[in-house]
C-alpha cells in the first residue's frame, strides 16, 4: 500500500467499460448528492432499473467499486483541480455534471486511465443520464485534467482530502501534524482484521496467510470475498476490526479471568462484541433499534454456533429482568474513526447533528449505569475521533452521576497498544497507531473511544 494508489484500467477503448461507468456514476451521486451510506448506494443502484442494473461480470464490478472509492478517497484533490476549470459549480440539474466530472478526474489523476477513454465514456455515461447538453462542459474541463495531472503530486493530499470540519476537529484535538496523520491513513485501504472464535488464531494465520496481531486478532491483506475464505462457513472466526476488538475486552478484564454471569450488549449490531462476550461463556443480551441489523447479527451468531439473547428495543426504554453483571454500550456516533473503511463518510450531503447525538450518547450512558449491579463494570465506546463524543461525554456523565465510577484502564493490561492508554486511564484509538512502516505491515487500526466504569456500591 501507498499514500497514491495507482489501479491499471480494467477497458482500453472508448466503447468499454460504460456499464461500469454508470453504476459508479450512479453510486456517487447516491452518496454526494443524496447522503446515502455508501453500502445502500451500491444496493439501490443494484436494484435500478437502468441499463447499468446488472453488470457483465465480476471484473465490471470491481471496477466500479474501484472508481467510487478512488472519487470518495481522493475527493479533495479531485475538487482542488477541477475548481481550477469551473468558472462556477453546475447546480440544480446540472449537479449531476459534476458527479460526472469527478468521476472522470479521478480515473485521469489517480487510476492511470488513458484520458481519451476517460473522456469519452464520461460522454457516453452523460447520454444515458440525461445530461447530454452537458457534454461539452465535461469534455473541455476533462482534457484541462488530463493536461494538469502532474500536478496532483504536489497537492497536499493528507489535508485536501479531508473536509473542513473533520480537519478542524481533528486538529484540535491531537494537533495539525496527526491530524495530517491521520488525513494520509484515510488515503489508504483498510486491511481485514478476524477475530478467532477459539485458540490464540496461529492456526489460522497460517491457513489465511495472515499476520497474528498483539491483541490476538489475524489480519489479512487483499482478502478478497471473505465468504470464500478458509473458516467462513465453519464460524471459525469473524470479521473486526483490532480496535474494535478492544471494548469487549476490556469489559472481561474488568469481570476477571474466569468472568461469568449475565451481561448485555448495547447498540450491539451486527453482532461483533455480543460474538466475542458470548464465545467467553456469558449469558448475552443483545439489544439494538434496528430490525434489519438485528436480522444480520442473528445470522451472524448463527453462523458462529453462539448463543445470545437478541432484543429490538430502544436501548433507552429497555432493561433487564435482573440487573447485569457487566455492560457494553457501543453508541452511535459519527463513525468518524472508520473513515478508511467508509470514504463516503465525511463527504454525505448534509453531515450530522451534532448537538442531539452527543445528547443522546450521554442519555444512553447515564441509562446503562442503572442496568448493572452494584460495583459491576460498564464499558462505554464509540467509533469516534472527536473528543466530543468521547472525552467530553465521560467528563459531564460523571460530574452529573454519583454513581457512575471511572475504572482506569492501566498500561499493564494494554501492554499491547500502550499508546492507546492517556494517563486518565481512558482508552483512545487512532488510525495512526500500526500504520505501515518499512518492513511492516500492520496497517493501522480504526479510531476508537473506549472508557471503562463501575456502578458505585
Amino acid at each position: 500500500m501507498t499514500d497514491t494508489p495507482r489501479h491499471s484500467p480494467t477497458d482500453q477503448g472508448a466503447g468499454d467499460g460504460i456499464a461500469a461507468r454508470l453504476r459508479a456514476f450512479d453510486v456517487l451521486d447516491l452518496v454526494l448528492e443524496q447522503g446515502k451510506s455508501l453500502d445502500e448506494a451500491f444496493d439501490a443502484a443494484q436494484r435500478g432499473k437502468g441499463s447499468n442494473r446488472g453488470l457483465q461480470n465480476d471484473r465490471d464490478a470491481a471496477h466500479a467499486r474501484m472508481m467510487v472509492l478512488t472519487v470518495l478517497r481522493r475527493l479533495g484533490q479531485i475538487d482542488a483541480v477541477l475548481n481550477r476549470f469551473l468558472t462556477r459549480k453546475p447546480s440544480g440539474k446540472g449537479r449531476g455534471a459534476l458527479t460526472l466530472l469527478r468521476l472522470g478526474a479521478g480515473q485521469i489523476l489517480f487510476m492511470e486511465t488513458p484520458p481519451h477513454a476517460a473522456g469519452s465514456t464520461a460522454l457516453a455515461v452523460a447520454d444515458k443520464r440525461k445530461l447530454a447538453g452537458f457534454k461539452g462542459l465535461v469534455n473541455a474541463v476533462l482534457r484541462k485534467v488530463a493536461a494538469a495531472a502532474q500536478s496532483v503530486q504536489t497537492q497536499d493530499a493528507a489535508r485536501l482530502n479531508m473536509p473542513g470540519w473533520l480537519w478542524k476537529g481533528c486538529a484540535e484535538a491531537y494537533g495539525a501534524a496527526t491530524a495530517r496523520e491521520i488525513g494520509a491513513a484515510h488515503l489508504t485501504e483498510a486491511p481485514l482484521d478476524l477475530t478467532i472464535k477459539q485458540g490464540d488464531g496461529q492456526d489460522w494465520v497460517e491457513k489465511l496467510g495472515g499476520a497474528a496481531l498483539p491483541t490476538g486478532s489475524v489480519r489479512l491483506w487483499n482478502a478478497g470475498d471473505v465468504r470464500k475464505l478458509p473458516g467462513y462457513r465453519d464460524g471459525a472466526w469473524w470479521v473486526q476490526d483490532a480496535a474494535a476488538a478492544l471494548p469487549a475486552k476490556l469489559l472481561l478484564a474488568a469481570m476477571g479471568e474466569d468472568a461469568a454471569g449475565r451481561v448485555g450488549d448495547l447498540c450491539a449490531a451486527p453482532g461483533g462484541k455480543t460474538a466475542q462476550l458470548a464465545a467467553a461463556g456469558l449469558t448475552v443480551t443483545a439489544v439494538d433499534s434496528s430490525g434489519p441489523r438485528l436480522d444480520r447479527l442473528r445470522e451472524n451468531l448463527d453462523r458462529l454456533s453462539l448463543i445470545a439473547s437478541v432484543v429490538q428495543a430502544d436501548v433507552l426504554a429497555w432493561r433487564p429482568d435482573e440487573l447485569l453483571d457487566g455492560l457494553l454500550l457501543d453508541a452511535p456516533c459519527s463513525a468518524t474513526g472508520t473513515v478508511r473503511r467508509h470514504p463516503d463518510l465525511p463527504w454525505r450531503k448534509g453531515g450530522w447533528d451534532r448537538d442531539k447525538l452527543t445528547a443522546l450518547q450521554k442519555s444512553m450512558l447515564l441509562h446503562a449505569v442503572n442496568l448493572v449491579k452494584p460495583g459491576a463494570p460498564l464499558v462505554y465506546a464509540t467509533c469516534s475521533l472527536l473528543p466530543e463524543e468521547g472525552e467530553e461525554i465521560v467528563k459531564s456523565a460523571l460530574a452529573e452521576n454519583p454513581a457512575l465510577v471511572l475504572d482506569p484502564v492501566g498500561t499493564d493490561e494494554m501492554n499491547f497498544l500502550p499508546e492507546a492508554v492517556r494517563p486518565d486511564g481512558l482508552v483512545r484509538t487512532l488510525p495512526t497507531f500500526w500504520q505501515q512502516r518499512s518492513g511492516n505491515r500492520r496497517g493501522g487500526m480504526d479510531g476508537f473511544f473506549v472508557a471503562r466504569f463501575r456502578r458505585a456500591v
